[in-house]
This record gives structure tokens, C-alpha cells and sequence, in this order.
């Protein structure tokens, strides 16, 4: 008699049911013919991720994606398939094939694994070829197990009163919310709230423990053979984050940058090479939703930091040292060494208006009544991204937060944050990271005249800035002649630069405890 085997599962969580699919994919991509013939690639031993991010530093939060996914909720707000990046996972391997027609399983990769993107070549022999892939994926869970028992009898034990617990048996007809069996006393709907236990009389056949590729490869020759694979996946993408310390004349500043890593992809990464490539990687894909979730991310311990080279258009930042990559975690890594003594200038800024253009097919010639705002004096600061002034790094895109310690216990005190875009090397870095409290600016209209049989234009305007501190300040003002291209300053108080083609700028001197003054008037011509 053929021995039979009693499986035992907590019968908690039995959500939904496993779907299945384990397709034919096309067949691994070949190897790329760039590289000369006859010559085999120096590849590290192990595991190399390279990691590409398309997140918005300003939404993107990293460790609320972990945590919400580690908690099972929904896909509405963590679906780790609509990660903002990808991954791409390279290997080496060492498999045993025979001459001819080979079945291979290709075992601990992703679950989001992309199989068109698999990649195989084969070192030893290249002559080896892939010839047809399966990928699956049905793991072995409680919905995919249950799913498979549709029809077949298994036995559960529901709380009974005072009784303790009673084993009810029945054909399965349904398992997911709730389970439904056929007894002999008629249909039960049962709940997963009180289900204690679920026995079924042996596991099905078909199921896996981890994700697996399947291969057919046919092989010229016998023997051990070194096989090197590729495959992108989702769930996996980086972010950076940058500290600036300012010094006590805010004119002096340190630099601290670390990467976020999210790991969602089903797979963990031990001792990896890891690569992270900043810029815009071009990908066909449908649009991406994520969760808006903000929260900072936590502190990590220092050590050296990435390799930075130019890569194609990009930037490829490379970890000198291996890393293990855990499922469903972020990891923080320094970006690099921190940078310090680098040269930072504060600037106040005040324009009361929008820096949008006001016009389309002709002049805005729209005579709104009470043209006036009054407000506080933006804060920006700005530092050169060059060799001489301690920098000079390719900087990703990412939030930068500033910081200032406070002279009476010696402790940093956060001053704002702000984002910064790709940035170059030898390219300014301007984060406006607030208000100032004691200076504020205002902008009236003061004249508007226009006359259409001349197609011209005049309005005037008065611009106050007063400060309240017991120091003097300068303050930098930008004025945007967004009514048409065609224009002239007939008058001001004072001298200006021009920025750009509809754009000047005022640089005051504003007196401790006193105001300034600006008066311009500007002439539209078409």
C-alpha cells in the first residue's frame, strides 16, 4: 500500500485564492555580439545588482513601502510591482550538463522577475543554447495548496462551545474569504476567523517553494559548465538623501549624501556587488502609481562610501565592497565620504509675483484691479558644485535637508529641506529651505496705462522691503515682465541686471531695523 502522508497548515490568513501560470516564454535572449569573438568576459563571482530609480524624492518613501508591504496591505497602497525602478540581476553559475537536450532549473530568482529579459550564456562551451524557458511561480502557500484540494475531501476543526474544538469533513467547493464544504449533514460556510486547523491528506503535486526558471538547453558536450545569467526585476529601486550642516557665519558648510535602497523584489541579494545607475534610463512601461507616504529615513553606520564613473549618458555609482540585500527591507548605504569646508552662500529673495508668463498668441493686456502682495522673504542657500570648492561629484537627484548647530548646547537643529535635480559637477546648487521671520517684502502696482492706437504698454510698480533685525541685510529681488516679449525699464530707482530674456533683478541694501525702496516702470511695445 502506498504510504500516505497527513499535511497540518494554520489555517490563518486563507485570503484568496493562487493563480496559476507557468507559460512558455520565448526563449533566452543570446549573449551580446559586441564582444570580440573567442574571449570570455572577466565576471565576479556572485551575485551583481545593478539598481535604476525613476522615484520622486519628494513623494517617495522608501520605508513606508517596506513596512506596509512586511504588514500585507493592500496593493492599493503597497503593491511591490509598481516599485518606481527596476533591478538587474547578474550571475554566475556552475550546472552539470549532458550532451544533448538538457531540463534545467534555474532556481532563487525574483518573483518579479521579467522572463523576457533572461539573458544565458554559456562560458565553458558557447556553443550551448537555450531552447525553450518556463517560468514558475506557483509557490506553495495556503491559498495555492487549498485551491488545488477544489473537489477534493479535507477535514477542519472549528471551535465547539464548551465542547473545545470538532472536526468537520467535507468535499472542498470553495476556498478564499470563506471556505464552503459539502458534508454529509449538508453545505457548511465557514470563516477564517474560526477555522483552527485545516488537514489535508498529502501535498499536491506541482507546487514550488521558490520562484524557478526552467530551461531546455541543448549542449554540444558533457561536464560542469560556467553559465552566466541576466534578467531585470520589479520591486527594486534607490533614492538619495543629502545632509548639509551649515557653519556659524553660514558661509561654510558640510556634506553628508546616503542612499535608500528598497528591496521588494521576492529575492534576497547576499553579498552582492551592488551598482546604482542615476539618470534617465528610457523604458517602455505603463504609468506608475505609488504611495505618497513622507517619513525620514532612519540613520546608518559609516563606511566607504560608492565609486562614482561615467556610464553611456549616465552616471554608474559602483560599492567597492560587497552587501547583502535583504527581502522586503531598505538598506542605507554613504553615497560618499562627507564632504567638508565647502563654500556656501545664504540668499534672501523677494519678487510678490509668479515667474510664469502671462501671454500666448499676443501681449496680456488684462488691467486687474489691485494688483498687490505682501510676504516674507524666501531663503535660499547656494553652494558650487566643483573641485575647488570640495566637491566636484555628479550628484543624483534627491532631498537635501540643512542643518545648523545651535552654539548654547552644541547640538544641529533642523533649518529645511528642499530637492535637488540630477546636478553635474561644476553646476550651482540653490535649495530654498525657507522664510526668513524678520524681513518682509511687498509689491504694489502703482500705475497702468495702455494705449491701443500706439500698442503700448506702461505700468509701474513699488516694491518695499523692511527689515526688523538689528543687522543690515541684502536681499536679492527678480521681477518677471511676463506681459509680452517687447519691453523696456524707462524708469527706475535703482540699478538692475538683466537675467534673461523677461526677467531683471534688483540687488538692495536693506538697513538694521529699516526699509528700501524700489520704483520701476516698464513699457510693453507690439
Amino acid at each position: 500500500m502506498k504510504r500516505r502522508t497527513q499535511l497540518i497548515m494554520a489555517a490563518a490568513g486563507l485570503g484568496g485564492l493562487a493563480w496559476v501560470m507557468s507559460g512558455s516564454a520565448r526563449p533566452a535572449m543570446a549573449a551580446s555580439q559586441s564582444r570580440p569573438a573567442g574571449t570570455v568576459p572577466v565576471v565576479p563571482h556572485g551575485v551583481i545588482l545593478t539598481v535604476y530609480s525613476s522615484a520622486d524624492p519628494a513623494s517617495f518613501n522608501p520605508r513606508q513601502w517596506a513596512y506596509l508591504t512586511a504588514h500585507g496591505y493592500g496593493a492599493g497602497q503597497a503593491n511591490p510591482d509598481q516599485v518606481p525602478g527596476f533591478g538587474v540581476v547578474k550571475q554566475v553559475r556552475l550546472i552539470h550538463l549532458a550532451a544533448g537536450l538538457n531540463k534545467v532549473d534555474f532556481t532563487n530568482v525574483a518573483a518579479l522577475i521579467d522572463p523576457t529579459s533572461v539573458s544565458f550564456e554559456d562560458l565553458t562551451v558557447p556553443a550551448t543554447q537555450v531552447l525553450q524557458q518556463q517560468f514558475k511561480f506557483d509557490l506553495a502557500n495556503s491559498d495555492s495548496v487549498l485551491a488545488r484540494y477544489i473537489g477534493r475531501k479535507i477535514s477542519v476543526r472549528v471551535p465547539a462551545g464548551n465542547r473545545g474544538l470538532e472536526t468537520i469533513s467535507g468535499k472542498l467547493f470553495h476556498a478564499g474569504h470563506s471556505m464552503i464544504l459539502q458534508t454529509r449533514h449538508g453545505i457548511r460556510i465557514l470563516y477564517p476567523k474560526f477555522l483552527q486547523q485545516v488537514r489535508l491528506q498529502s501535498l499536491p503535486r506541482g507546487l514550488i517553494t521558490r520562484p524557478t526558471l526552467q530551461w531546455r538547453i541543448i549542449s554540444p558536450k558533457a561536464g560542469k559548465q560556467k553559465i552566466l545569467t541576466s534578467y531585470q526585476t520589479k520591486g527594486l529601486t534607490w533614492i538619495a538623501d543629502y545632509n548639509l550642516i551649515l557653519g556659524s557665519a553660514d558661509k561654510h558648510a558640510s556634506l553628508a549624501a546616503w542612499v535608500t535602497l528598497l528591496n521588494l523584489s521576492g529575492k534576497t541579494y547576499r553579498q552582492a556587488h551592488l551598482k546604482l545607475v542615476a539618470g534617465n534610463v528610457n523604458r517602455v512601461q505603463p504609468p506608475q502609481y505609488y504611495s505618497p507616504y513622507a517619513m525620514a529615513p532612519a540613520g546608518a553606520l559609516r563606511f566607504q562610501g560608492f565609486q562614482q564613473k561615467k556610464f553611456f549618458e549616465y552616471h554608474l555609482y559602483t560599492l567597492p565592497r560587497r552587501t547583502t540585500i535583504p527581502n522586503n527591507s531598505t538598506e542605507q548605504i554613504a553615497l560618499f565620504a562627507t564632504r567638508r569646508h565647502i563654500r556656501v552662500h545664504k540668499a534672501l529673495i523677494y519678487s510678490g509675483q509668479s515667474p510664469v508668463n502671462g501671454y500666448w498668441n499676443g501681449p496680456n493686456l488684462n488691467n486687474s484691479p489691485g494688483v498687490h502682495s505682501r510676504g516674507p522673504v524666501a531663503v535660499f542657500i547656494r553652494f558650487q558644485n566643483s573641485k575647488a570648492n570640495g566637491m566636484g561629484i555628479p550628484l543624483p537627484r534627491g532631498k537635501i535637508r540643512v542643518f545648523k548647530e545651535d552654539p548654547a548646547d552644541a547640538t544641529l537643529e533642523f533649518v529645511g529641506e528642499n530637492l535637488i535635480r540630477n546636478t553635474p559637477r561644476d553646476s550651482r546648487i540653490s535649495a530654498k529651505v525657507g522664510h526668513a521671520f524678520d524681513i518682509i517684502g511687498s509689491r504694489t502696482r502703482t500705475n497702468f496705462h495702455i494705449d491701443n492706437h500706439a500698442h503700448l504698454l506702461h505700468e509701474s510698480f513699488r516694491i518695499v522691503i523692511r527689515n526688523h533685525q538689528n543687522k543690515p541685510v541684502g536681499v536679492q529681488v527678480p521681477q518677471y515682465l511676463n506681459r509680452w516679449n517687447n519691453w523696456k525699464i524707462t524708469r527706475s530707482s535703482g540699478k538692475f541686471k538683466k537675467i534673461n530674456s523677461n526677467t531683471i533683478r534688483f540687488n538692495v541694501a536693506v538697513p538694521k531695523n529699516g526699509r528700501t525702496t524700489i520704483a520701476y516702470t516698464v513699457r510693453y511695445s507690439w
